[in-house]
């Protein structure tokens, strides 16, 4: 489902602005300074967006400095969001070659998302929990930490060519 795009791709700008990371909406380019991979997805019932970042680790103040890590994700109803994860990591895994030790690393900030009732408890994180993501901490700032570790992510699969992005 997910094609080729790049950081100042202007329909994934479009996605990127209404989600909550956002730090300066309207910015041509939307990702994190450094190696990244930027996937969007068109479909008859909406879009998507992902970018896998992958920061050097002397620059990451995190505890999984080394790891990949999905700095943004948003499905506007391109289809069911674990399987549009589960994509995206095969994606990043074939453009990227084998993952790090640590795998891909998420945050949520449980203060702008809203979590999913699951068998009378709350979880934040649902979705990535149903593509194979682990909680493994917090951040110092507060934000839930979620992992997927190599062993558990799919193979290898390239996305499709977007020529219009490339224009």
């Amino acid at each position: 489902m997910w094609r080729y795009s790049h950081r100042a791709d202007p329909r994934a700008r479009v996605i990127a602005d209404r989600h909550y990371n956002r730090q300066k909406i309207g910015s041509p380019q939307f990702v994190p300074p450094g190696r990244c991979l930027v996937l969007y997805a068109e479909t008859p019932t909406g879009e998507a967006l992902w970018v896998t970042s992958w920061p050097f680790a002397e620059y990451v103040k995190h505890a999984w400095a080394g790891a990949w890590v999905c700095s943004a994700f948003r499905n506007e109803g391109a289809g069911v969001a674990s399987v549009l994860i589960r994509e995206a990591l095969a994606a990043t895994r074939a453009e990227m070659g084998e993952p790090p030790a640590l795998g891909m690393i998420t945050f949520v900030d449980r203060d702008m998302v809203k979590p999913t009732h699951v068998r009378g408890e709350l979880v934040w994180g649902w979705t990535y929990r149903r593509a194979g993501f682990q909680e493994v901490g917090e951040t110092k700032g507060g934000l839930l930490a979620l992992q997927i570790l190599p062993d558990a992510m799919p193979m290898p699969c390239r996305p499709l060519l977007d020529l219009e992005a490339m224009a």
